[in-house]
């Protein structure tokens, strides 16, 4: 996918080590870090600089909205993907007796706003088994009382990628509940069909190869009135500054009330670079070169005396592959010492494979989990 000497051009930093862990952090080309230098440069025009930032603000929705498959009018940004979620908890106005379903794959930003104590909704759990979330387990806990439903399209924990179209044809057949998607562990690396999707959430410190500081929102226009965010602010608001400010409050409708005040604009420009290179590098190439490494690196890593929890089935593997060991922490130091970046967190270690990997990569990881198990 990339040439050897693009990666050494784009990439410097991955020279000598072996990078597996872009679930947790994407390595940013070198495009980034002009963007972040080029924000510097427009902040320093001051208020002059902002016509700046307004254009790098939307040229960044333009490249999100492309890879969403919505409009620049049903994307934003905001901070990051937990406050995405907070706002999302306000804008869904719950009341006793309303029902959300997070499940045990997921990462904690889309879960913990709803268990809080002031949330008065009641949560259930979609359960997995075997690391694998089954669809006909999710259909008891559905109802008429069901107003949410989240769930990540890639899991963070073990790799475990949903069948969007069959989850959301199960909400729509058995409540009358919205569909969250986190595409956090996706967004960058796979391509995407999120027709079915009524809000999108992504981090964009991953596999997007962009800076932290960012949430990236989608809200389609058929889901703008669920949506909209009750939140003070005035990057949000319809007339924030006219005649009415001190009486009244009126929200944006749909993904535009997510961004609530000043944005993050030096993230936004890394956001936009991140983005254009993932876009011109094309996210279908990103997989047609790095599926067939995670394909191998799965295979190979299920031989081991590991406990594999991503599940093996090639229509539910995207870019991450996880295991449990009795020894883990020392495997994992062994890997470092080695140059072999991965990552060891919540019992597991997890291995992330992206466009800029290699066969070498994988064959070296192999070559050390042998050793080390």
């Amino acid at each position: 996918m990339l040439t050897t000497e693009q990666r050494r051009r784009d990439f410097p930093s991955l020279n000598g080590i072996t990078y597996l862990n872009s679930a947790a952090e994407g390595i940013p080309p070198l495009a980034v870090g002009e963007a972040l230098q080029q924000y510097f440069r427009d902040k320093q025009k001051g208020m002059d600089g902002r016509l700046d930032h307004a254009a790098q603000w939307e040229a960044a929705k333009a490249r999100l909205a492309e890879l969403y498959g919505l409009t620049a009018d049903e994307v934003s940004i905001c901070s990051c993907s937990s406050e995405a979620y907070n706002l999302a908890a306000m804008a869904l106005r719950l009341k006793d007796g309303d029902e959300v379903i997070v499940n045990d794959l997921d990462f904690p930003a889309g879960a913990t706003p709803w268990l809080q104590k002031e949330s008065p909704a009641t949560v259930k759990i979609w359960r997995s088994r075997d690391g694998a979330l089954h669809v006909e387990d999710l259909i008891p806990l559905l109802g008429p009382k069901t107003r949410l439903v989240n769930a990540s399209l890639v899991s963070f924990f073990n790799g475990y990628k949903i069948s969007l179209p069959e989850v959301a044809n199960a909400v729509r057949s058995h409540s009358p509940a919205l569909l969250s998607v986190d595409v956090t562990q996706a967004l960058g690396r796979i391509p995407l069909d999120l027709r079915e999707a009524d809000l999108i959430i992504s981090s964009t410190h991953k596999w997007i190869l962009a800076s932290h500081g960012g949430g990236l929102v989608g809200v389609p226009s058929r889901r703008a009135a669920e949506w909209t965010v009750p939140a003070g602010g005035w990057f949000n608001l319809n007339d924030a500054f006219g005649p009415s400010r001190f009486t009244e409050a009126i929200s944006k409708p749909g993904a535009a009330s997510f961004t609530v005040g000043m944005p993050n604009y030096p993230a936004v420009y890394a956001i936009r670079a991140g983005l254009d290179y993932i876009c011109d590098t094309g996210v279908a190439n990103i997989a047609a070169a790095a599926d067939p490494l995670v394909r191998f690196c799965l295979d190979e890593v299920s031989k081991l005396p590991v406990d594999l929890i991503t599940p093996n089935r090639k229509e539910n593997i995207a870019g991450i592959i996880a295991f449990r060991h009795a020894n883990a922490e020392q495997i994992h130091q062994h890997l470092l010492a080695k140059g072999i970046h991965v990552m060891h967190q919540a019992g597991r270690i997890r291995i992330a494979l992206h466009g800029y990997n290699t066969m070498s990569d994988v064959e070296l990881l192999l070559k050390e989990l042998h050793a080390a198990c």
